[in-house]
């Protein structure tokens, strides 16, 4: 069965950075194609960045793009998400989720989630 554990959340300062870590375990065979989405408390879960199996196509929300970068290490089966000029409303639970199917921006289209990492980012 497949796995993915996120990492790397905490509380850290408006307009610094931060990286999180989402691993995949439990399987072989070819990359899924992988996402990150955020959760924040009384609101919607929401897209905020994808990345195609072999990592050469990239997909982001409006309001992360030019700030954060998704990437990820095949040999390592880890998605990054490089998060920098955090605001306030960057806050939330982070998730890393994989999909067997083509780069989306539905949630629906994601297989496999991870158990979230908190972000928090003070004002």
């Amino acid at each position: 069965q497949v796995q993915l554990v996120e990492s790397g959340g905490r509380l850290v300062q408006g307009g610094t950075s931060l990286t999180l870590s989402c691993v995949e375990s439990g399987r072989t065979g070819i990359p899924f194609v992988m996402a990150w989405f955020r959760q924040a408390p009384g609101k919607e879960r929401e897209f905020v960045a994808a990345i195609n199996r072999s990592g050469n196509t990239r997909e982001y929300a409006y309001p992360v793009k030019g700030r954060f970068t998704i990437s990820r290490d095949k040999a390592k089966k880890t998605v990054y998400l490089q998060m920098n000029s955090l605001k306030h409303e960057d806050t939330a639970v982070y998730y890393c989720a994989a999909s067997s199917d083509f780069i989306s921006r539905d949630s629906a289209k994601y297989s496999y989630w991870g158990q979230g990492t908190q972000v928090t980012v003070s004002s």
